[in-house]
């Protein structure tokens, strides 16, 4: 045995080792969110192993079907929803969740009450599952600051920049888990051997600027002004620079994450058959918008900064463009022309 190397694999940045070193930052804190985050943790490695065995266990059959053992299958994103639903409640450090399989908002019963919403799709691009395409968890942490006997939807309906925390777990070709508690972004991967997610991809900073840009062009002919005339400026750059490289995979955390390692410009705008945009503000818009602004980049509505935007709903949906500053300050300018 290589003890040397086998003594070298216990110095690794854990993420739980990263978060307790975060905590050490601020003295007033007593661990919950540590422990709150350990649940999440706990929550996407078990949603890994899911995914993996999906095809095997027939978890992409349609929910309502039966198993030999007269079991009712469920669905893969019904099983994740679950997953995490039990792991935060359990944690006891949670008050609401809103999640993107759940009509209405679950609030925590009162004894097991903590001073964290929890905002999360437990299984974002699901519809891919058949083929193989990486797919994820997202994920957003508020807190609350009052008499948890009298929380209210109102106060998971906050702006993204009240965000304590966001991240995603993308279960592709290895599990990595991107997160930022407003100290920067930094990206995990899941070493089976050792069950732990290590620290890879520290301090990830977005490029300035983008070669690349991500949209459904399937949906052109509904798209508005700016987005044409920005798409248009991808292909058929007039600056004498090369045309920039479409990438769409049609999975937000596959794309969003490619986008925050590569740089360029993720688009999902609003067309004349979705005039609010596709993707929704609480578990979509607001997690990867706070992870690209952490990173150096922006994210940009068509009208105001995404993270000022205030939800009235929990299911609210919005147009997003995210990604490297430059790029996000072209789609900027275009939109403040039009209004002109």
């Amino acid at each position: 045995m290589d003890h040397a190397a086998d003594a070298h694999r216990t110095d690794l940045m854990t993420v739980t080792r990263y978060v307790l070193n975060e905590q050490s930052r601020h003295p007033e804190a007593r661990g919950d969110f540590t422990i709150l985050l350990s649940h999440i943790v706990l929550g996407c490695k078990f949603v890994c192993t899911a995914v993996n065995k999906a095809g095997l266990a027939k978890l992409i059959g349609l929910a309502g079907e039966t198993n030999v053992q007269g079991e009712e299958q469920k669905k893969l994103d019904v099983l994740s929803n679950e997953v995490f639903v039990k792991a935060l409640v359990s944690s006891g450090r949670t008050c609401i969740l809103v999640s993107e399989e759940d009509e209405e908002a679950t609030f925590v019963d009162p004894r097991l009450r903590g001073k964290y919403c929890v905002v999360f799709d437990p299984l974002d691009g699901s519809s891919n599952i058949d083929c193989g395409v990486s797919i994820g968890t997202i994920f957003g942490v508020y807190m609350v600051d009052k008499d948890l006997d009298k929380i209210s939807l109102d106060d998971v309906l906050q702006p993204g920049k009240n965000m304590l925390a966001a991240g995603y777990c993308m279960y592709g070709s290895s599990c990595t888990l991107v997160i930022s508690t407003g100290n920067g972004v930094n990206g995990f991967t899941l070493d089976p051997s050792l069950g732990e997610f290590i620290l890879t991809h520290p301090d990830i900073k977005i490029p300035k600027k983008g070669k690349i840009y991500s949209v459904n062009e399937g949906n052109a002919k509904n798209w508005d002004g700016p987005t044409a005339k920005y798409v248009e400026k991808c292909k058929f750059p007039t600056d004498g620079s090369s045309p920039k490289s479409l990438r769409y995979i049609g999975s937000m955390v596959a794309d969003v994450h490619r986008t925050l390692l590569y740089g360029g410009i993720f688009l999902y705008p609003a067309d004349k058959k979705s005039p609010n945009g596709k993707l929704r503000v609480l578990y979509e818009v607001f997690p990867m918008s706070f992870l690209m602004e952490q990173a150096g980049g922006q994210a940009f509505t068509g009208k105001e900064r995404a993270l000022d935007l205030i939800p009235t709903k929990i299911h609210q949906r919005s147009p997003i463009f995210l990604g490297s500053y430059d790029e996000v300050e072209e789609i900027k300018a275009l939109y403040a022309a039009e209004q002109k």
